[in-house]
């Protein structure tokens, strides 16, 4: 196992009275596919987001790569961090006024300071990669759900992340469009891509995570490598919710 890319160590996050994060200690090793399981309000998409900063934790210590990011990180180190950590959304997020090749090329150019042209040429490359090189000039609106969520990919691939965070990303979107999504996350895990999936999709856990962690109430309830958690979970509350999401 590699180097831990992504440590909470004893992480809290509340919003006003409640809490939503309570004390979650865990750790993503390079290389390393950890799926995020458990029921709605459970606090799987606030650990996403605390891992790259977009919600700010406030007790405990993240690190990234092995460097200690402060609850008052100021904007440059945050910039640094999420330089690191890519991250795909449920919603997709593109810029709906560029095109599949400007928005997966603009970040590279503007953070990372790559030329107009080196920019462009890893964007068709990422493109390539998931499939979608035809549709380098189509826009957002031109393109369908399972399209953009690969744009997506592509974008946060083109900053090459130390890791990849996936919140949901395939619940927005048709079944029938479901599994191109699941196909490049697949190949990105074959690729000992290190990445933390947030996911209701169980048979995509089952086959591609090495562990499983099972969340309720902000907590961390059970982890386990994916073959025994499937096989037999140990948690009540991880019990009662594979036999339902296996039906």
């Amino acid at each position: 196992m590699g180097n831990a890319i992504v440590e909470f160590d004893r992480i809290g996050k509340h919003f006003g009275a409640s809490p939503v994060l309570k004390d979650v200690t865990l750790r993503v090793h390079e290389g390393e596919v950890i799926g995020v399981i458990g029921p709605s309000g459970a606090g799987k998409s606030t650990l996403l987001r605390v891992a790259n900063q977009l919600e700010r934790h406030q007790s405990g210590t993240l690190r990234i790569d092995g460097e200690a990011i402060e609850t008052n990180a100021g904007s440059r180190k945050l910039a640094l961090l999420r330089s690191k950590v890519g991250m795909v959304f449920q919603n997709f997020n593109l810029w709906p006024h560029l095109s599949a090749l400007q928005n997966v090329a603009t970040g590279p150019r503007i953070v990372l300071g790559l030329s107009i042209d080196e920019a462009r040429q890893r964007a068709l490359e990422l493109l390539e990669r998931v499939g979608l090189r035809q549709f380098r000039d189509k826009y957002p609106g031109q393109l369908s759900g399972g399209q953009q969520q690969r744009v997506a990919i592509a974008r946060a691939l083109a900053m090459r992340p130390r890791v990849m965070l996936f919140d949901e990303a395939t619940s927005a979107l048709d079944p029938a469009l479901v599994g191109e999504v699941l196909e490049v996350m697949t190949q990105l895990a074959a690729e000992r891509m290190t990445m933390l999936v947030v996911t209701h999709e169980m048979r995509f856990a089952r086959q591609v995570a090495h562990q499983i962690v099972f969340m309720a109430r902000g907590e961390i309830l059970e982890q386990a490598p994916s073959k025994d958690f499937f096989a037999a979970p140990r948690h009540p509350e991880a019990q009662q919710f594979v036999s339902k999401a296996l039906v």
